[in-house]
């Protein structure tokens, strides 16, 4: 089983099939993200065993989108909300801790971690917008000067044996 890319846009799961014509390739399911029902619909058409984790890894190859899990998911929008502020009540937080293991050491995120956590759950559509008033600020940033246009030349220093 494979994945491929269409031109609309849209991805095919397909396996190769031996025929009396020669080898063929059939589509099990087509899809723009690639969820466990999609999975689950390729699974159901195909004649050999699918694997998921194999599916996932040959969408991945293919670089076809894959839907997050549900804890991505959930951990995305947690992360944004703490990042406007809204944090869960205490007894939650310590539950929240305990389950992920946070007596355990593990090495801290780094500063642009940081400071992506507010854009995990954001959408492509806010992600875009970002990007268009990013782009319109840099449109109006002055041209940088030139070294040569702004500074006077002087004569060259010879320098001799004293």
């Amino acid at each position: 089983m494979y994945a491929t890319g269409r031109r609309n846009g849209t991805w095919e799961l397909r396996e190769s099939v031996s025929t009396p014509a020669g080898p063929r390739s059939r589509t099990l399911a087509s899809f723009h993200t690639l969820t466990p029902d999609v999975i689950a619909r390729a699974r159901a058409r195909s004649t050999q065993p699918v694997d998921a984790a194999m599916v996932r890894r040959a969408a991945v190859r293919a670089g076809a989108p894959l839907a997050p899990s549900d804890a991505d998911r959930a951990a995305g929008e947690l992360l944004a909300a703490l990042a406007h502020g809204r944090a869960p009540r205490a007894p939650l937080r310590a539950l929240l801790t305990d389950a992920l293991g946070g007596g355990k050491r593990r090495p801290q995120p780094s500063d642009s971690a940081r400071a992506a956590a507010s854009w995990v759950a954001a959408s492509a559509r806010e992600r875009g917008d970002a990007l268009r008033d990013l782009l319109l600020l840099a449109e109006r940033l002055p041209p940088p000067r030139t070294a040569t246009a702004t500074r006077p030349a002087f004569p060259r220093i010879a320098s001799g044996h004293a």
